[in-house]
């Protein structure tokens, strides 16, 4: 099968969806299918076989949070262009135009493509924009995984920022409108969970017949417990970006303010990279007064991810909500205990008293008790530590991941009766 993925944000250090992109067209790519992505900066670095199309963007956001001019040194006339244009003045008046201007330029690199390359499949990774639309002009099928709806983040912003006009900023930063249009007319939607499908059906009125559930997955061979390692007394790992409001970075700050009232030795790594000029975990870690206790990793690699879980005694993942819940899950895989919330699609992933302990969202003094259960009962860690493994192996892994998207790729090519031949095997039963 040839199979085009989409992604707007293509690096898997960028967050979940590049985690998605790396390790799904990699395995599409073993399974024997040629793979084509398309993606936005920061751009991904996937591997050989797989054809890579870099398409531009400003990339503002990261530019500004760096410091960067929009001006490119290499060619800064490059902003006159109609898309550079719309992004500038969209980011300017407060708004998201990454996703409009990355599915229309993609829109336009798989017409310059299709005579030479007949895609299958168009499978768009969260983007949910316009130009997904006038690819379904092209007459190839056009799917999309939706992790969760992006109002869910809006909601979290708005109940935490005490600023009026930063309250308006963030209503006007996400296009909830748009992406609900489109993904209503799109063949089929993949989303992460169960919770995540209820949502989409909610929010976006996605009909349940359109939806299939297809949980990702966790690279095992990569991420499992290190040897040598040792566990460090009131070791806590926190994995998420902290400007997220909706990741509850909040709740679980007030939470250690509690611990360090009942003088418990704590020490809580964060692997998030934070700007010291801006950053609302910086600024609560100041109030409360727990500089001493919070460490930032700043970005990492995998392996050096991989390193911190194996050294934490516990891993935190106190999010209002989750679409699925990756941290979550590789820490499993290293076989670190998980407190997370109920938050979501967390439920699914971690199993309640077996591999790990779940508290209401929002609930400092809750996830303070399960903390403090934790750290004081060594046999309860390591059993929940060993189930979460054994589940992650189980239920959690990119190969069973890859089959099921597959399966909704045939689905969807068998309704439209397209010709396509896999293996040197006709399956319209045209000669």
């Amino acid at each position: 099968m040839k199979i085009c993925l989409l992604c707007y944000r293509g690096n898997k250090y960028c967050g979940g969806q590049g985690v998605y992109l790396y390790y799904l067209s990699r395995e599409f790519q073993r399974m024997g299918h040629e793979v084509d992505v398309m993606v936005g900066p920061p751009y991904p670095d996937i591997g050989d076989g797989i054809e890579v199309h870099r398409l531009e963007s400003l990339n503002l956001y990261d530019r500004k949070d760096e410091g960067e001019s929009f001006l490119s040194r290499e060619n800064p006339l490059r902003v006159l262009t109609p898309f550079n244009l719309y992004e500038l003045a969209g980011t300017k008046l407060g708004m998201f135009p990454e996703m409009v201007t990355f599915s229309i330029r993609a829109y336009l690199k798989v017409r310059e493509l299709l005579p030479n390359h007949r895609f299958d499949i168009i499978h768009d990774n969260q983007d949910l924009a316009y130009g997904l639309l006038l690819m379904k002009t092209l007459k190839v099928p056009v799917v999309a995984t939706i992790h969760h709806p992006l109002h869910i983040d809006t909601e979290a912003e708005l109940a935490q920022e005490p600023s009026d006009w930063e309250k308006i900023k963030r209503i006007l930063f996400y296009p909830p409108v748009m992406q609900g249009f489109v993904a209503r007319r799109l063949d089929r939607v993949i989303t992460d969970s169960k919770s995540s499908a209820r949502e989409v059906n909610r929010t976006f009125k996605v009909p349940e017949s359109k939806m299939r559930i297809v949980y990702p997955g966790v690279d095992t061979s990569v991420f499992k417990r290190l040897d040598g390692y040792k566990k460090e007394s009131g070791h806590l790992i926190m994995v998420g970006r902290t400007d997220d409001r909706k990741k509850g970075i909040l709740y679980l700050l007030q939470a250690l303010l509690l611990l360090k009232k009942d003088d418990i030795n704590i020490k809580l790594t964060i692997v998030d990279r934070v700007n010291p000029k801006k950053s609302f975990a910086l600024d609560l870690i100041r109030d409360y007064k727990l500089d001493g206790m919070v460490t930032f990793t700043g970005r990492v690699t995998t392996e050096e991810l991989v390193r911190e879980y194996s050294a934490a005694q516990i891993a935190i993942t106190p999010s209002l909500y989750e679409g699925f819940g990756l941290p979550a899950a590789e820490a499993m895989a290293c076989e670190a205990p998980v407190i997370a919330t109920k938050g979501g699609a967390l439920p699914e992933v971690v199993k309640e008293g077996e591999t790990g302990i779940l508290v209401p969202p929002q609930d400092p003094s809750a996830l303070a008790r399960a903390i403090k259960r934790l750290l004081e009962d060594e046999p309860l860690r390591r059993r929940m530590g060993g189930e979460g493994r054994r589940r992650v192996e189980k239920c959690f892994t990119w190969e069973q991941t890859a089959k099921q998207i597959i399966d909704v790729y045939e689905e969807v090519l068998h309704l439209s009766l397209r010709p396509r031949f896999i293996g040197g095997s006709n399956l319209t039963g045209r000669e």
